[in-house]
């Protein structure tokens, strides 16, 4: 049996990865009193029994967690902002590359993409793995997403009794350009210069669409929709949880599409002068608990897809 602590399992990722779990049946999970949720001694005693350890806590918490540990067999998987940018974590976006899952393998320590950086990487980094991106590009990515993103306080607002009407009407936020997950987006994507990012929360639990605009001109090599959709497919061909598209033939792109599960599908819109690439995900899965989850797997030296 695979025995697994979840640090910080009230919150809405913990929570996710203890429901996942619970129907394994290979997977022991080890549980804290609630009473000592926030003792440190209990934790690190627990964090050092484990075989895996998900950290699913603010990043200063997280941060201290992971120096708890102690024990060198243990796996940590964090899925908060701490690590993501910090030498010796593994970044745990398997499909970007050979290299990034080959690292999965043998790692002990493993950060979980954000959310919107996993749509804007799935769509810039093969670009710029290939070349044809310059990486020095001046790139937009705007989101849509649903308000689990936000955690247990957003959800509170979005769903509490006394909630504005604001809540309503779609909203875009980060209006100071300065979102946690713009260095990851930038340092993964190879890019020198971060995107100019545009998130929007909307009305509805989970689920997200990442577009990142891009005009054919802006590219090495001059390249449209079917240019681009040739190299994308080429670079993900073989993928379990990527999958690349045309554009829905009826025009719409629900961002709730593959709420549920832990697929991502890039979708190649437009035309062979102006292409939008839109990742589709579940902010809740592919960008959280569900490629916690593929990551351990892979780890473990398990399909990627036990549990799903």
């Amino acid at each position: 049996m695979i025995r697994v602590f979840i640090d910080g399992q009230e919150g809405t990722t913990g929570l996710k990865i203890h429901e996942r779990l619970l129907k394994r049946e290979d997977i022991k999970l080890l549980s804290i009193d609630p009473a000592l949720r926030k003792d440190a001694a209990a934790r690190k005693a627990l964090l050092n029994k484990a075989d895996v350890a998900f950290l699913c806590l603010p990043d200063a918490a997280a941060r201290e967690a992971a120096q708890m540990v102690e024990n060198p067999a243990v796996c940590v998987i964090d899925s908060s902002t701490a690590h993501r940018t910090a030498a010796g974590w593994a970044y745990g976006f398997p499909e970007l590359s050979p290299t990034h899952r080959a690292a999965l393998t043998s790692a002990k320590r493993i950060s979980v993409p954000g959310c919107y950086a996993t749509g804007f990487l799935a769509a810039v980094y093969p670009l710029t793995a290939a070349g044809v991106l310059p990486n020095d590009a001046l790139l937009t990515c705007h989101s849509v997403t649903g308000y689990s993103g936000g955690g247990k306080p957003m959800i509170a607002v979005y769903e509490g009794e006394k909630r504005h009407t604001s809540c309503k009407i779609p909203r875009q936020y980060g209006l100071g350009l300065a979102h946690k997950h713009l260095p990851e987006m930038a340092r993964v994507a190879g890019l020198t210069v971060p995107p100019l990012f545009n998130p929007i929360l909307c009305d509805f639990f989970a689920g997200m669409a990442v577009s990142v605009p891009l005009h054919a001109g802006l590219l090495r090599e001059r390249m449209g929709r079917s240019k681009l959709k040739a190299l994308l497919s080429a670079h993900y061909a073989g993928q379990r949880f990527v999958t690349v598209e045309d554009a829905p033939e009826d025009g719409f792109l629900p961002a709730a599409l593959w709420t549920g599960t832990n697929e991502l599908h890039l979708y190649v819109c437009g035309n062979e002068e102006q292409t939008t690439l839109v990742s589709v995900l579940d902010n809740l899965g592919k960008g959280a608990s569900g490629a916690a989850m593929q990551c351990m797997n892979i780890a473990l030296g398990l399909p990627e897809d036990t549990g799903f």
